[in-house]
């Protein structure tokens, strides 16, 4: 498995941001049935200022958010609800899943707000990214509801309580 992190904050050495995105991808790949050796996926760990100006230019929303992702293939099933298409691998047999870039500020405000530790949220938000790159989106209620349930047994496996849960 090949991550490539940037760090653009300093803030997330705090927090470990490689060691919480290796755990979570490598978990995502192996729930999904890929070999997590044969995938590569960069994550950059940025600040509010970074990710405003990113969803401005690719999403035209000039605003903060949490994670952003941008998929190498397009994967998104046919069907509302269906199960996304698996990855094509490139000539070198590598899987290229995409680009995820995750917001220290957002993060820590919306964990904060949820009174949930730092680390569980981030690493929900990798899962949420990564499950965009590989096709699985939440604007169809039944994609959302799908994606929902995917994420929730994935954080489960790896002991984070279900984001979803209202307490």
């Amino acid at each position: 498995m090949t991550i490539e992190i940037t760090i653009e904050d300093d803030r997330w050495a705090a927090s470990d941001l490689s060691a919480l995105a290796e755990r979570a991808v490598e978990e995502v790949l192996r729930h999904v049935g890929l070999d997590p050796d044969d995938c590569e996926v960069s994550l950059m760990g940025c600040d509010d200022a970074r990710i405003a100006a990113l969803n401005a230019e690719f999403r035209e929303k000039p605003k903060p958010t949490n994670v952003l992702s941008w998929p190498a293939q397009d994967l998104s099933p046919d069907e509302p609800g269906a199960i996304p298409q698996r990855p094509e691998p490139d000539f070198t047999g590598e899987i290229a899943l995409g680009d995820i870039a995750i917001s220290f500020d957002t993060c820590l405000r919306e964990a904060e707000d949820a009174k949930k530790p730092f680390d569980d949220h981030v690493t929900h938000l990798i899962v949420h990214g990564l499950l965009h790159l590989l096709g699985y989106d939440h604007i169809r209620d039944p994609d959302a509801t799908l994606m929902e349930r995917v994420e929730v047994e994935i954080l489960g496996k790896m002991g984070v309580d279900d984001p979803y849960m209202v307490e």
